[in-house]
């Protein structure tokens, strides 16, 4: 309680509210950053890749946080003339849930997707220039508990959670293969 009280006056001291302050430690959630992955969802819907009529392939085992069920596609994507890789994975849940399930039911199980597309290069150099998305089966962007959008260099800085501090422990690429499709 003290360290919070400590937080609250030292950003109260730089003429900050709380929100502004975390604004501008999270380079991720902003108003371009949703225009962006709503453009991404525009051109997976179109592949067939997300949403209703999308294509399947077969599903495997996964884990948190992306799900117990996972189908993943990995292909390119051109959005406003810029050729990008393009990584689509789909949730599957809950916990327990089979692979037999997740194919007579995947629209009952489909819990998220979770993107990762390779924008123009110096986007963010640091981690290899990757766009963070996650959506909701509706198509609309997931969100942290404080409303901040799941997209664009999220959690880009957080040391121990988020998409780009779990993936740069991959090695290369910050992509992990699943044993599945190196079978």
């Amino acid at each position: 309680m003290k360290s919070k009280l400590i937080a609250a006056a030292f950003a109260l001291s730089l003429g900050m509210s709380g929100a502004t302050a975390q604004a501008q430690t999270m380079p991720f959630g902003s108003p371009a950053d949703a225009d962006y992955a709503q453009l991404l969802w525009d051109v997976m819907t179109a592949a067939k890749l997300v949403g209703p009529g999308m294509i399947h392939a077969t599903p495997y085992e996964g884990t948190d946080p992306h799900g117990m069920i996972l189908e993943t596609f990995y292909t390119t994507a051109t959005i406003n003339g810029h050729e990008g890789d393009l990584i689509v994975k789909r949730n599957y849940g809950p916990v327990g849930v089979t692979e037999d399930a997740v194919l007579r039911d995947p629209a009952g199980h489909l819990g998220a997707y979770t993107v990762m597309f390779r924008r123009e290069a110096g986007y963010d150099a640091d981690n290899l220039d990757w766009f963070w998305v996650k959506y909701l089966p509706d198509g609309s962007i997931d969100k942290m508990p404080d409303g901040t959008a799941l997209a664009g260099q999220v959690a880009k800085g957080m040391a121990d959670d988020g998409c780009i501090a779990c993936h740069l422990a991959a090695e290369g690429d910050m992509v992990f293969t699943s044993d599945h499709l190196l079978n």
